[in-house]
């Protein structure tokens, strides 16, 4: 509570590579805890409480603004607009005001709606099908991009999945991690793939490490991957200077 007040909540900022066209196609804000005296805690140490008291709720509301935020401050710094990403938390998502939230993130920082998405996890949005289905209409209405995270955890079935107007489905990292090692992962996670794009998603990889699991998601035409792979979460200037780089070192291999 004393660091949503004092301003101890910062963004790191995890990107995003288009596999076909080899450009950083969009970028995750995450969000960290800059302790005076612990440092940098990590996301494990304190969301889950964040969550359980319902703190979880003004903090999400502070990360949708302040990525909306940096996401106007790059592009009027001469990057190219990019996706952001913004995970929402169950509590959250289950808020009244999430909606005006979401409106007020947007109206405040002048970014265009199509450049803000808003990553939900499979579980959330099946826990209450009904009201899921109206709350993501009705931000898809407003020009926002939805991805579900964590795909392939939650149990959902194809007949629910097409149900939400998604864009975006994200490969959980626990299929990711084993793909060079373990069968049942990669029929797995060629399977979400294979679903995905049958629905016209775009398919993103999450926890690639290396250049066997990027290879195997490459072959078998996942859209985007994300991890360690590419980039460690970083802080917005260093996000900043590794897409310049990025896109120096494309341009030069062209």
């Amino acid at each position: 509570r004393r660091a949503l007040e004092v301003g101890e909540f910062v963004l790191h900022y995890q990107a995003k590579l288009d596999l076909v066209s080899g450009l950083i196609s969009g970028v995750e804000a995450l969000v960290r805890w800059q302790h005076p005296e612990r440092g940098l805690v990590a996301p494990m140490q304190f969301i889950p409480l964040a969550e359980e008291t319902g703190l979880i709720v003004p903090i999400g509301n502070w990360v949708l603004r302040a990525a909306c935020q940096q996401n106007v401050a790059w592009q009027r710094a001469g990057l190219p607009p990019l996706s952001v990403s913004v995970n929402i938390s169950p509590r959250q998502f289950a808020h009244e005001n999430l909606v005006s939230e979401i409106a007020d993130a947007l109206s405040e920082s002048g970014l265009q709606p199509n450049l803000l998405e808003l990553e939900i996890t499979e579980g959330t949005v099946m826990d209450n099908l009904d009201h899921a289905t109206r709350l993501l209409e009705t931000i898809n209405q407003m020009g926002v991009r939805l991805a579900i995270d964590d795909f392939g955890t939650g149990y959902s079935s194809l007949a629910q999945i097409k149900r939400f107007p998604i864009d975006t489905l994200k490969v959980d990292r626990s299929f990711v991690r084993d793909l060079n090692t373990n069968a049942e992962d990669r029929a797995i996670t060629q399977a979400i793939i294979a679903m995905g794009k049958a629905l016209g998603l775009n398919v993103v990889a999450e926890g690639v490490e290396t250049p066997e699991q990027e290879d195997f998601l490459r072959q078998h035409s996942c859209d985007a991957i994300q991890g360690f792979r590419l980039s460690r979460p970083v802080v917005a200037q260093d996000f900043a200077m590794f897409l310049q780089k990025h896109a120096g070192q494309l341009v030069a291999a062209l």
